[in-house]
């Protein structure tokens, strides 16, 4: 075992794979020589060579398609979208061709693709370098979403996504990449700033997507919620004093209903969290799903706390992130709802 933040995490996974697989491609702007803006790919062409580690032009659409090629022809590549702001252009090879391949073709053709892009906000980045678009990839049948929130998790499931023979999107939350910030003077003296590494193997070892996690055990209140949005809720049931159970989704699609419903059944009463802007957001799935699955049980309406519905601001990133606060005041809310 070794403690990793979660750069040092998602790093290990692929070079894993790349050293068990030969299959294994990664491609991206500035993955290889640079070994990417947050250093994700960092050393791995030295490692394994340029036929390996592949930099490509600022051509995200480019990118994806070319990925796409390789899966059809039987690699299995790992590109990387430098920021989650950016995968628009890419989107219509996603929708149109990535996520529609293996049913359009009765099964005969198949693309093993790993999409990796940081996502979210926390580090000033503004509104294109902050947006968390997770809920329109959900919306696309024949892909599957995922956001771990920890390294253990970051290492595990990258490495199933990328053995899966499916396409799959593979987020990263940005915020939480480099654990502890290390007393940052632009960073704000907030509890939960900095999230601690965790203990990984350093070999082989998969987390099976499409499986969510109870990360804290609890009888008040569910909280359902994923990426760095766990760490912040963590902080929140601390404030609020409520005996919360928090459930870490990490899929999206396929989403683990028995696991979200069975939490909401035991307890009568959810919240629910994301970073993403809550019109149209994830969470309205969740709720759906909840409402669905446990309409009987539940002791209170829903409660949802999300972004605001507006482009991710620079100088109000704090307002607009939400926080302990916002979160601790909708866990009073649905414990005082009748």
């Amino acid at each position: 075992m070794a403690y990793m933040n979660m750069v040092q995490a998602l790093n290990s996974a692929m070079d894993i794979m790349l050293q068990r697989d030969p299959r294994v491609v990664v491609l991206g702007e500035d993955v290889g020589y640079f070994g990417g803006v947050f250093r994700v790919t960092d050393g791995l062409q030295r490692k394994y060579g340029e036929h390996r580690v592949l930099d490509t032009p600022i051509a995200e659409g480019g990118i994806i398609g070319a990925a796409i090629g390789m899966g059809v022809n039987g690699l299995k590549p790992v590109a990387e979208i430098q920021f989650a702001d950016y995968i628009y252009p890419g989107y219509d090879q996603v929708v149109s061709e990535l996520a529609r391949l293996r049913y359009r073709t009765a099964g005969e053709f198949s693309a093993p693709v790993t999409i990796r892009t940081p996502c979210g906000g926390g580090i000033r980045g503004g509104q294109t370098h902050s947006q968390s678009p997770e809920a329109i990839f959900t919306h696309v049948s024949g892909i599957k979403v995922v956001m771990p929130s920890n390294p253990y998790d970051a290492k595990g499931l990258l490495i199933s996504a990328i053995e899966d023979d499916d396409p799959v999107v593979f987020f990263e939350p940005k915020r939480i990449y480099n654990g502890p910030f290390d007393g940052d003077p632009h960073k704000p003296a907030v509890p939960w700033s900095a999230h601690p590494r965790g203990e990984v193997p350093e070999g082989y070892y998969t987390v099976p997507i499409s499986r969510a996690e109870i990360v804290r055990e609890g009888k008040d209140v569910t909280v359902l919620t994923y990426g760095t949005m766990v760490h912040v809720v963590e902080a929140a049931v601390r404030l609020s004093g409520f005996d919360a159970e928090i459930v870490d989704i990490r899929t999206m699609a396929p989403l683990d209903v028995d696991t979200l419903c069975t939490s909401v059944c035991k307890t009568g009463r959810c919240v629910v969290v994301h970073e993403a802007t809550g019109f149209g957001g994830f969470g309205a799935e969740i709720v759906a799903t909840i409402q669905e699955g446990c309409f009987w049980n539940l002791e209170a309406p829903i409660q949802r706390v999300a972004g605001w519905d507006t482009p991710y601001p620079h100088a109000f990133e704090w307002e607009y992130f939400p926080g302990p606060a916002r979160i601790a005041q909708a866990l009073k809310s649905v414990m005082e709802a009748a």
